[in-house]
């Protein structure tokens, strides 16, 4: 049994966005629940959460993701 967790190791020129400190971080130091990436560049790991955002507002008004077509009313497959 191993005394001491392995580390994960990033790469150089790999950036995150950390969630849970809001901060940019070369290399992944922390937990991948709690980032997002990898970017190629440290400007775009800076600007995760307006990316996201905007990722977010195409995925809401997308058709395709609320298509109720074929669909019998009433019915719920989910």
């Amino acid at each position: 049994m191993a005394l001491f967790k392995k580390r994960t190791v990033g790469k150089p020129g790999e950036w995150y966005y950390c969630l849970e400190h809001q901060k940019v971080e070369e290399g992944p130091e922390c937990p991948a629940k709690d980032r997002f990436g990898p970017y190629p560049s440290r400007k775009e790991a800076e600007h995760a959460m307006q990316t996201a955002r905007e990722r977010n507002l195409e995925w809401e008004n997308d058709p395709r993701w609320h298509d109720t077509a074929g669909r019998e009313p009433g019915r719920d497959d989910g």
